[in-house]
């Protein structure tokens, strides 16, 4: 069962990821270390204009590229001079960590932090104990002087030193660190915390478990499997090989340890991770990442969305227009549930606190079950009227654990017999249902096969109140504060 990090966590659902450093300044993906610090003067800088875009898409929090493969800081640390502190930028007096983390307090985000364990500037690098004293010293840095943090994020890049050795790192060294200093910090992809799920082209398992195999918290890790180069080959890459990760069949036939580790899907807006002007007309469009968020947030797992700033210090206008599109679609269409209101019954019922009403209900610690071991059992709404929906979504009281393993949707047509509108294997935290527009009064929910008895906390019905387009073309903007200007300290 999850942690209480790991359940806060899940419920963020969609938050950013931004990806701003020298690469930005050199049209480079990865950089060398060897990188001038001059180069680095953003124009126009405005960690609220990120924040309010990030807002305007239904974001909750923001992970900030604090130092990518090239060691250079975005904030002053004191054990390199590799930083904005040698740059021109704030006249070498600016701190874009506190900068964001203060914009993220102040515009109601989470803050979250990346810091690469690979520094391509560091001379110590390859000599991994004196290596990890300085990783730590500067991961210290960032836990201590900037305020909650819900989520250190790291990925396992790996590489040689000058020495021309492989840098061996000592991740539990790092957890230890930070479970002391910020304890409600979920550590994702290389940690214990939020598994990666395989690939960052945006691409979702079927059936995503949360519980799974313990050995996969190291799959990250293996430095063989690791990134190595840019060659924009890794960014695309989908393991087929591993699409069942937690089914009842491949738990079966597992000897060692069950862990709570669920996933994260992670692409960015564009085809690269920082901004490159060549891609102005590549960004995603509002059905590809619907599609992504329906595949993620409604498929079990988290949407971590990258947007790189330009070199202005600035969300690009084309991805901000973007992030206004899908933030409109994503209120409009799940404003309200359709069936508030409406009649339920249940083939069967633990107990008075855990009736078939409860999942009608927002508040995410009431659920319906039946009784122990019923493993097979069904929910019937009945709305007031027929109404049209295109959508229906299910969420199971993970704090109880993931129990569903399969289940049906049917709604009575105008026939009178009942129509399958969807069929699908795990909920999980979300599960989004998408099918056909149908028009109906009364909507069924057949669970076949669960772990146990199941458990559903929410089932919701929705209508796509107007196509994707109408929807990416409508005046309504999202409005909480303006856009400030970009000077500095307004």
């Amino acid at each position: 069962m999850p942690s209480e990090r790991q359940l806060k966590w899940q419920e963020m659902e969609f938050y950013a990821f931004i990806h701003f450093t020298m690469n930005t300044f050199t049209d480079q993906e990865w950089g060398t270390g060897n990188e001038d610090p001059d180069i680095f003067s953003p124009s126009h800088l405005s960690a609220r204009q990120w924040v309010q875009a990030c807002k305007s898409a239904g974001m909750t929090g923001l992970i900030l590229t604090c130092k990518h493969h090239d060691g250079f800081c975005l904030w002053p640390s004191q054990y390199t001079n590799h930083t904005v502190a040698a740059s021109p930028w704030r006249n070498g007096t600016g701190d874009l960590v506190k900068e964001v983390a203060d914009a993220c307090r102040e515009g109601g985000l989470k803050f979250g932090i990346y810091l690469s364990p690979w520094d391509c500037h560091e001379v110590s690098y390859g000599d991994s104990e004196r290596y990890n004293a300085f990783f730590k010293n500067q991961l210290r840095e960032l836990l201590t002087q900037y305020g909650p943090i819900f989520c250190v994020w790291f990925d396992g890049a790996c590489g040689e030193g000058p020495n021309g050795k492989r840098q061996v790192y000592d991740w539990d060294s790092y957890y230890a660190l930070i479970r002391e200093l910020r304890p409600e910090a979920v550590i994702s992809v290389c940690g214990p915390d939020v598994r990666w799920c395989g690939n960052e082209a945006g691409h979702t398992r079927t059936s995503e478990w949360s519980v799974v195999p313990a050995y996969l918290q190291d799959n990250e890790k293996i430095q063989e499997q690791s990134q190595q180069v840019d060659d924009g080959e890794f960014a695309s890459r989908i393991n087929t090989q591993d699409a069942d990760l937690g089914s009842r069949e491949v738990i079966r036939q597992h000897e060692g340890k069950l862990i709570w580790y669920p996933a994260e899907v992670n692409t960015s807006i564009r085809p690269g991770w920082f901004y490159h002007a060549s891609e102005d007309d590549h960004v995603k469009s509002l059905e590809e990442l619907l599609a992504i968020y329906d595949g993620a947030v409604g498929g079990n797992a988290n949407f971590l969305l990258n947007l790189p700033p330009d070199r202005r210090g600035l969300i690009h206008e084309q991805d901000v227009e973007r992030l206004q599109q899908l933030g409109n679609f994503l209120r409009s269409t799940y404003r309200q549930s359709l069936a508030v209101g409406a009649r339920i019954q249940a083939s069967d019922t633990m107990d008075e606190e855990h009736v078939a009403t409860q999942v009608l209900l927002e508040e995410s610690d009431t659920f319906w079950c039946p009784s122990e071991g019923t493993e097979l059992a069904w929910l019937e709404v009945e709305l007031s009227e027929e109404k049209r929906f295109d959508r229906v979504v299910l969420m199971e009281h993970i704090r109880s654990g993931q129990r569903i393993e399969r289940f049906t949707l049917e709604a009575k047509g105008e026939s009178g017999d009942w129509q399958e509108l969807y069929s699908g294997t795990i909920v999980g935290h979300k599960r989004i249902c998408s099918f056909e527009p149908f028009t109906a009064k009364t909507i069924r929910l057949t669970i076949h096969e669960s772990r146990w008895y199941p458990t559903l906390s929410w089932l919701g019905i929705y209508l796509s109140k107007q196509e994707m387009h109408e929807a990416a073309d409508q005046a309504v903007t999202f409005v909480d504060k303006p856009i400030l200007d970009s000077s500095h300290g307004k």
